[in-house]
């Protein structure tokens, strides 16, 4: 059954034309990602699919009873309802129910001396009909099952009984995902739901969303929680849209597929095509030949036309030259910082060194953000002390950075006023790796969208020489495949990273070590996330295994022994995974970094030839231009063996670290 039908949904901004009668389905058990890049439209489609955008032309239709919940990101909540009550009485209904119940009970109690006898048996019946119909709301909908989404999502025990209006804005977007979840509508348009969690709510809400039996529209820049949830694609992309069964892997796949085919197509065609249109031209003026000309021409006029993917633009992300430091970046001694009464962190003691890449995760309010930021020299700390490396030199991205630029500043202006010695041509190139040409560099700030404006603060990273990077949550507001090339661009980044993210390929990506923040401390993984998350489980099943069998003995000597005995057999099974582990990966990591530097080479050549074909003297020599265009031809063709090559190798390490992880 269809919950939700467009019909030839057309709708513009403007002059721009953003859906030209697109049509889309919507049934039971769908579970869509909704794709495309920024400004394709993604947030408006579910504007539509909500109700809260019209159509300038086409239908929408919504089967009978079906409930709808939309998490949008423009989000304007403004209650002085506590938390749980804001939650429990979200449910459509429930509330008037409520309010009805209690007039009808106090308008009993009131005429009951005066009433017939008939009136009084129908007012009684009236309360209890009301009284039942909340029973059900208490069943299906219980004070519980409202904790429990809390809890999940982060919230503290004593948050319940908090006004929403106490809140900040991310803990109020969490609030909304709250009640949306508990009410659990027929079809939920969730729109970068996971922007506000941290790593711990991200792994219950996805363990939620799992189990969820009803249909859902999901935008995610998180491409492994895209995975894990959806059945179904929904890709908004030049051409239209693209609709493709199985989750976001599938999708990339059939859709490279589908290009090679349509390539293949047209390049046949194309032969087809001109071995005729030589034998029109060679026996045009022969009569005996005029049949046969003829036959071809009308061919030729028949001949289908292929119109091939128009490829979308995607960030094209690499760091200026890094300039020199010593091997000890920067030293964090004795550092403490508290919020008034509220302590964050206390006594940290790290060491950043040349060239680590360090993810930092936590619970939110766990003090990732504050020790970013303390380390950026934007707040100060209350103790302790930062002492950096000589010649360091630090870009700093903030959440709230996107939100700071002038509005009245022009894209290119924010730019070239951050770093004038970049001079306007390298202004112009790195704005273009960000998706900004030709008029869109003289846009102002103020017109831009969220995902535009994060793509700025972004750019001001990459257009001044830093050796050490801090970033907070910087896929927030970018779309997928924006998120994925700064993670290969990070990657590539040969200075020193320091990151906040809940992005779990962000961070299995780009991450060569873990500061885990917690309880006012830090802990450094030396590894990888999946090593993080597997000392994780293994300390789990060693604390389970311990508890079980460990009974409380007589003797202290004993106590002692056996767990010295058990720390070691601990270590020993870490040690042992971990040769396992290093068995296994190495060779496919080596595999990949050897490759990803042939194809970084090779694109390097092919921008060169590129350059040289574009110049109009190579088309006056004719042996020269053909010898550019085979060379050229060649390091395409590699270049995609090459790629194929690596998404094999990379789909294939993904696995066995799946594997290794579960």
């Amino acid at each position: 059954m269809s919950l939700l039908v467009l019909d030839g949904a057309t709708l513009n901004f403007g002059e721009r034309r953003l859906f030209d009668s697109c049509s889309l389905r919507i049934a039971g058990h769908d579970r869509i990602g909704l794709l495309g890049a920024n400004g394709t439209g993604k947030s408006t489609m579910l504007k539509i699919l909500a109700g809260v955008q019209t159509l300038d032309k086409g239908t929408r239709q919504i089967s009978k009873h079906v409930k709808i919940g939309f998490l949008t990101q423009d989000l304007h909540l403004q209650s002085e309802k506590t938390l749980i009550d804001f939650i429990i009485q979200s449910v459509p209904g429930r509330g008037d129910l409520e309010k009805n119940l209690t007039n009808k009970e106090k308008e009993l109690e009131t005429l009951s001396s005066t009433l017939g006898e008939d009136e009084l048996i129908e007012l009684g019946t009236t309360v209890a009909e009301l009284h039942e119909k909340l029973n059900f709301y208490e069943e299906n909908f219980s004070k519980h099952q409202g904790l429990r989404i809390l809890a999940g999502l982060g919230f503290r025990n004593e948050d319940e009984s908090r006004p929403l209006s106490e809140f900040s804005g991310g803990w109020k977007m969490r609030a909304m995902l709250a009640a949306l979840l508990f009410q659990q509508p027929d079809l939920l348009l969730l729109d970068e739901p996971t922007n506000h969690l941290d790593m711990p709510s991200v792994a219950w809400f996805s363990s939620f969303l799992k189990k969820y039996s009803r249909s859902f529209v999901l935008i995610s820049h998180d491409k492994e929680f895209l995975n894990e949830q959806i059945n179904r694609v929904v890709s908004l992309e030049p051409e239209g849209i693209k609709t493709q069964k199985g989750n976001y892997e599938k999708y990339v796949l059939h859709r490279k597929e589908e290009e090679q085919i349509l390539e293949n197509k047209a390049k046949n065609l194309a032969r087809e095509r001109e071995h005729m249109q030589k034998f029109v031209d060679r026996f045009r003026a022969q009569a005996n030949k005029a049949a046969a000309v003829q036959s071809r021409v009308k061919a030729l006029a028949k001949m289908e036309n292929v119109e091939l993917f128009q490829r979308r633009k995607i960030l094209k992300l690499r760091f200026p030259p890094i300039p020199k430091t010593v091997s000890e970046v920067a030293k964090i001694k004795d550092v403490s910082k508290s919020y008034g009464a509220l302590k964050v962190l206390e006594n940290i003691n790290l060491t950043v060194n040349k060239g680590q890449k360090v993810g930092l995760i936590g619970p939110n309010g766990a003090g990732k953000t504050t020790l970013l930021r303390t380390i950026a020299g934007e707040i100060a700390a209350d103790k302790g002390s930062i002492r950096f490396g000589s010649h360091v030199q630090m870009g700093y991205y903030a959440q709230h950075h996107a939100e700071t630029l002038h509005a009245d500043t022009t894209v290119y202006n924010t730019l070239y006023q951050h770093y004038p010695d970049a001079g306007p041509a390298k202004v112009r190139q790195i704005l273009g790796a960000f998706l900004f040409s030709g008029d869109d560099v003289e846009k102002k700030i103020g017109v831009l969208s969220g995902g535009e404006r994060a793509r700025v603060a972004l750019a001001r990273l990459f257009i001044k020489p830093v050796n050490l990077l801090l970033m907070d949550e910087p896929t927030n507001h970018l779309d997928l495949e924006s998120s994925q090339a700064l993670a290969e661009g990070l990657e590539r980044f040969d200075g020193t990273v320091l990151f906040v993210s809940h992005n779990k390929h962000l961070v299995r990506k780009v991450a060569t070590q873990i500061w885990q923040i917690e309880n006012k401390n830090v802990e450094d993984y030396r590894g990888s996330f999946d090593d993080y998350l597997y000392s994780c489980r293994l300390r789990e099943e060693n604390a389970s295994s311990t508890k079980q069998v460990a009974e409380p003995s007589k003797e202290e000597g004993k106590r002692k022994s056996s767990s010295k005995k058990d720390e070691k057999e601990r270590k020993r099974k870490e040690a042992e995974e971990r040769k396992k582990r290093s068995q296994l990966c190495s060779p496919l990591e080596k595999k990949i970094k050897k490759l990803e530097e042939t194809i970084a080479t090779l694109e390097s050549v092919q921008e060169k030839l590129s350059a040289e074909l574009a110049d109009s003297e190579v088309y006056n020599d004719e042996k020269r231009r053909n010898k550019l265009l085979g060379t050229f031809q060649d390091g395409a063709e590699e270049l995609e063996r090459l790629n194929s090559r690596w998404e094999k190798t990379l789909l294939e390490l993904e696995e066995i670290r799946k594997t290794l992880v579960n």
